[in-house]
């Protein structure tokens, strides 16, 4: 089941802002952070590490979306919010939100200091998004063409996870959505 596409910017700010005391797992057992705090923090770290790339930013913006609009679907959240966006935000948007749960398969298999890091949550839902990827699966992955920017994306996700951090305000990504959006 695919949720129906996003296709207008105030409609991706209403979803955004509803994800605020919104949880990536329904019981609230997963991340400590709301996933609008999270998304928010992965952008923010997306922007200072890569100023130029208006499109990772976004995509770590809207990255764990999948959670809102299908509750309890870890495995699947980031083809919900990749298949959501993609008219709005573009293909390159949408697949680095679906890319971002294959490259923490990929990290668990390839950077053992990065697994063992992994939140207590996201080890546990390791499992049920396949496990550490095999070898076939590696060499695939490294051969992508957003390879580079899904594991900058993933690393950002893992960071981004700060109680009481102080980011800016949903709408102040607005502007740089629309610039998104108009080249999408």
């Amino acid at each position: 089941m695919n949720p129906a596409p996003v296709t207008t910017v105030d409609v991706l700010m209403t979803l955004l802002a509803d994800c605020e005391d919104a949880w990536d797992m329904p019981d609230r057992s997963g991340d400590p952070v709301d996933i609008l705090d999270h998304d928010r923090q992965c952008a923010e770290i997306l922007r200072r590490d890569f100023p130029e790339d208006e499109e990772l930013q976004v995509a770590g913006l809207v990255h764990d979306i999948g959670h809102m609009l299908v509750p309890g679907d870890d495995a699947g959240h980031g083809v919900h919010g990749g298949h959501a966006v993609r008219t709005l935000l573009g293909d390159r948007v949408a697949r680095l939100v679906e890319l971002h749960v294959v490259a923490k398969r990929y990290l668990a298999a390839t950077d053992s200091v990065h697994a063992a890091a992994l939140s207590p949550s996201s080890q546990r839902t390791l499992v049920a998004q396949g496990g550490p990827m095999t070898a076939e699966e590696v060499a695939a992955f490294e051969s992508d063409p957003d390879f580079t920017a899904a594991i900058a994306l993933r690393r950002a996700d893992d960071a981004g996870k700060i109680v009481g951090l102080t980011v800016h305000p949903l709408d102040t990504w607005r502007p740089v959505i629309e610039r998104v959006a108009a080249t999408a």
